[in-house]
This record gives C-alpha cells, sequence and structure tokens, in this order.
C-alpha cells in the first residue's frame, strides 16, 4: 500500500527524520490559510498524487508571494497531472500540500527496500539526487552505492559510514548523515514497510540533511499491525479493479494488454505472464488467487478481469497443491454463467484433484478450451483471440 508524500513526512517526523513544515490543503482557501499559519520566505505548492515525476508535469510551483499560494492551488486542484509513472490516463490532483521552502546546498537519493532475495533491507544511496534514479543507473551506475542490513542485527555505523563515503561525505557532515540513515531505518523496521524513497536528500547550507520529498510503501500482508496507517489509505488513488481484488485477499495489478490471467502463486503468475509475451501476445492482469483459494475467490477473480473491458480472452494456469483442481474447476464454471462469459477460455490444470477437475470442465457444457501444459495453454489462447478477431 502507497501513501502520499504528506502523510510520509508526518510518519517520518515521528522517528526524527527531518522534514519540512507544511500542511495539506483540498481547497484553493484551504491552502491561503496554510501559507498564512506557514508565514515563510518561500512556499511549494505540491499536487498530491501516488506517482512520481510530478514537478517535469507541473505539479510542483514555487512562490515567495504568500498571496500567488491560492492561485497555484486552484490551478493545479482538479487538474489531470500526467508524469512517467501515471501513465497517458493521468492522475486528479485532489489535494495539494503547501510546504515550507528549503535552502538547498546540495542535493543526494537515498532510498531503502525490502530485498527478497536476501532478506535484507537494503539502501541505496546517490550523489546524483533530484532525477529519477532509473536515469542514474543507465547512465552513471558507479554513483549508486548499495548497503545491505541484516535484521538480525540491526544497522551499525560502518553501514551509514559506507553510504556516506559513497556519495562524496566527510567529516562532520559523515555523522549528521549517519543519523538521518539510522532514523529512517528505525522508521522502515517500526512501520513495516516495503520501501521508502527520498528524492531529493537535500543538504543546507548549514550542512544539515532534509528529506525534501518522500515516498512510502507497506508490506500489506502486516497492515493488521498497523491500523493507524492502514487509515492512511487513499482509495481515489487506487485502480478500482485492485481496490476489489483486495476485498477479497486477490493479488492484482492491472496492465496493458488483452489475454486477462488467473493464476494460483505469484512465481507461476510472472511465468504466465512471460510465456504469453513469448507468443507475441500481451497479458491484461496479473492475478494471484493464492493457495487457499475457494469458489467464491474464483468467481470474484473472473468478474475482476472480465471488467476490464480491454480483455478478449482469459488464461487459467493453476497448478493444484492446497488448492484442489476440481474446487478451481467448479469456480471457472460458476463464474462463467454467472458473468456469461462471451470471449474465449483456456485452462490448464495440473495438481491435485487434476483428473476430476479436468472432468468437471469436460462435462460443463461450456465452450472452455483445455491445455495440457502452460506452453500449450499460451498457444491456443493467443491462437483463439486471434481466430475471434478475424
Amino acid at each position: 500500500m502507497n501513501i502520499h508524500e504528506y502523510q510520509a513526512k508526518q510518519i517520518l517526523k515521528k522517528f526524527g527524520v527531518p522534514v519540512s513544515r507544511g500542511i495539506v490543503a483540498f481547497t484553493p482557501q484551504e491552502a491561503e490559510n496554510a501559507a498564512k499559519e506557514l508565514n515563510c520566505k518561500l512556499f511549494v505548492v505540491k499536487a498530491q498524487i501516488h506517482a512520481g515525476g510530478r514537478g517535469k508535469a507541473g505539479g510542483v510551483k514555487l512562490t515567495k508571494d504568500k498571496n500567488e499560494v491560492k492561485a497555484l492551488a486552484k490551478e493545479m486542484l482538479g487538474k489531470i497531472l500526467v508524469t512517467h509513472q501515471t501513465g497517458p490516463e493521468g492522475k486528479e490532483v485532489q489535494k495539494v500540500y503547501i510546504e515550507e521552502g528549503t535552502d538547498i546546498d546540495k542535493e543526494f537519493y537515498l532510498s531503502a527496500v525490502v530485498d527478497r532475495a536476501s532478506s535484507e533491507v537494503t539502501f541505496v544511496a546517490s550523489s546524483e539526487g533530484g532525477v529519477e534514479i532509473e536515469e542514474v543507473a543507465a547512465k552513471h551506475p558507479e554513483k549508486l552505492i548499495k548497503v545491505s542490513v541484516d535484521p538480525a542485527g540491526g544497522i551499525q555505523g560502518h553501514h551509514a559510514r559506507k553510504l556516506a563515503f559513497g556519495i562524496g561525505l566527510e567529516g562532520d557532515q559523515v555523522k549528521k548523515f549517519s543519523k538521518f540513515v539510522f532514523a529512517l531505518y528505525e522508521c522502515f523496521v517500526a512501520t513495516d514497510a516495503s520501501q521508502v524513497e527520498i528524492n531529493p536528500l537535500v543538504r543546507t547550507p548549514e550542512g544539515d540533511f532534509k528529506a525534501l520529498d518522500a515516498k512510502m510503501g507497506f508490506d500489506e500482508n502486516a497492515l493488521y499491525r498497523h491500523p493507524e496507517i492502514m487509515e492512511l489509505r487513499d482509495l481515489t488513488e487506487e485502480n478500482e479493479f485492485e481496490i476489489q481484488a483486495s476485498k477479497f485477499g486477490l493479488s492484482y495489478v492491472k496492465m496493458d494488454g488483452n489475454i486477462g490471467c488467473l493464476v494460483n502463486g505469484a512465481g507461476l503468475a510472472m511465468s504466465t505472464m512471460d510465456i504469453i509475451k513469448l507468443y507475441g501476445a500481451e497479458p491484461a492482469n496479473f492475478l494471484d488467487v493464492g493457495g487457499g483459494a475457494n469458489k467464491e475467490k474464483v468467481t470474484a477473480a473472473f468478474k475482476i478481469i472480465l471488467g476490464d473491458p480491454a480483455v478478449k480472452g482469459i488464461l487459467v494456469n493453476i497448478f493444484g497443491g492446497i488448492m484442489k483442481c476440481d474446487i478451481i474447476a467448479e469456480g471457472v464454471i460458476a463464474a462463467a454463467k454467472e458473468v456469461k462469459l462471451s470471449v474465449p477460455l483456456v485452462v490448464r490444470l495440473e495438481g491435485t484433484n487434476v483428473e476430476l477437475g479436468k472432468s468437471i470442465l469436460a462435462k460443463s457444457g461450456l465452450n472452455i478450451i483445455a491445455a495440457d501444459d502452460l506452453d500449450d495453454a499460451a498457444q491456443k489462447i493467443t491462437n483463439a483471440i486471434k481466430a475471434k478477431a478475424a
């Protein structure tokens, strides 16, 4: 789950991470009131959406005139902001963050993520802040410094020093930067975050460090421990299908293709999407029903997939372990009948009760195309969509 910049800064501040003073505003009048309350020399008006690249898209404006803040907020609120992360459809700005401007001596990049391969927290730092980290990685990979921290031992001084030296800091700056890194790590672990990105992390002329921007994402499996963070969820920033999926405990991500995928297991789902692309087609979604899905979950998954008008065919790829193939077959049939399926459907089943599952599908009377393996399934759904379009 992602949250807005102003929310992330509120959390970071609780753990001692330095941030600028700021007030969120939902109307131009609230923006004007915020400017009066902040009463500073420089105001920054920031559009609040769950996407990066706001500055280049006109979502960040500066002014020294307190009276101009209201006009800038009015200009942003209700605007569709299109950035490299929103896609061409963009996102509507429903709130702005009025923040006190900061004098900047130097910009850096700092983030922390969970490394799933090593089960460690990995910090990434760079002396090239204020730009997309992908751009730095592509053009100047030597300027990316990575340090992994084993949660069992926690962060140590040598971790922070390696990051500091890697981005060119020395002397007293190393101590100040290390204090920032320690506070960020404490926040990361305590909130069960999956990612924290500070871009830019700035050094002021006085030599202090401050998070000028902040993005935070959280492990949804741990949110039951953090009801205060769950309350920060902004459904208007999420895809409607992803919202529906979360209600049924389904992992769903909307994509740009036309083949809907219903799979159990994240690894199997990614393999399914890869082989669809191998045969020249594109997946319309990532949808993992999990290892213990029932007929109701499968039916819900079908409805979500078919709610996307871009879907021209569905590939079901199930490996039955805890989840039995006959249960999946019953769910597929129930869903197909309930939604009055009108697109090609290919089903590949393997594992527990596979023969029973195949038998149930064969006797359903529905136009379901059976597949023997994943390769066969990908070929059949691709061919079926082409044949229907011809």
